[in-house]
């Protein structure tokens, strides 16, 4: 949290500073370190090839142009703003069932944003930009983790192996509800995604 590492890049700092500790005061031998590093192989492989799985699927959205012509369908609706808005959450969180955070912001934003500029939410054109981009990423986690499907949800299946995945999406149900209380929060009263940003001038 200082600032030094980005979060991912601090994991990985976190876990070589505890690694030279463990070893430092005795508390892991090599034997013990081999059977780490083993099972870190394995399960990162399982992690990956979730995640190539994820990369064919969105090469297969790319080329057949899905995100644009869902993008023409909600702008042909004839919508109120919000209920646009709230149709492009909905999206997002199919979306997010079956891709990753990366591709769904990278092939989604630059055909979904303009759509949310021309529209009035009764907010300046850049706080509506910081606006969509929060709601944009808490839905994108939502997806992440939303069934039936939810990338991480197979990643904490691949860590622990000992509980069943129907028990992993049993336990996650309430967070996804949680999420989606606070995605409506935030989508129905943007001061909540603005203030600080107003404060902040």
């Amino acid at each position: 949290y200082g600032g030094i590492f980005t979060p991912t890049e601090a994991a990985g700092v976190g876990v070589m500073a505890m690694l030279a500790i463990a070893i430092t005061q005795g508390a892991l031998n090599w034997t013990q370190l081999k059977d780490s590093l083993l099972q870190t192989a394995d399960t990162s492989a399982m992690i990956f090839a979730i995640i190539l799985g994820s990369e064919v699927f969105d090469a297969f959205l790319a080329r057949s142009q899905l995100p644009m012509k869902a993008a023409e369908w909600v702008s042909a609706t004839g919508l109120p703003p919000f209920g646009v808005m709230a149709l492009l959450m909905l999206f997002y969180i199919l979306l997010g069932a079956v891709m990753d955070e990366l591709a769904m912001i990278l092939l989604t934003l630059p055909v979904f944003f303009p759509i949310v500029a021309a529209l009035d939410f009764g907010l300046p054109p850049e706080e509506t930009a910081i606006w969509f981009g929060i709601l944009v990423l808490i839905v994108v986690g939502i997806g992440l983790t939303c069934p039936p499907i939810g990338l991480n949800v197979f990643v904490v299946s691949a860590i622990a192996r000992d509980v069943p995945i129907t028990a992993i999406y049993r336990g996650v149900l309430p967070f996804v509800a949680a999420d989606i209380m606070r995605l409506a929060l935030v989508t129905a009263f943007p001061v909540i995604a603005l203030l600080l940003v107003r404060l902040l001038d």
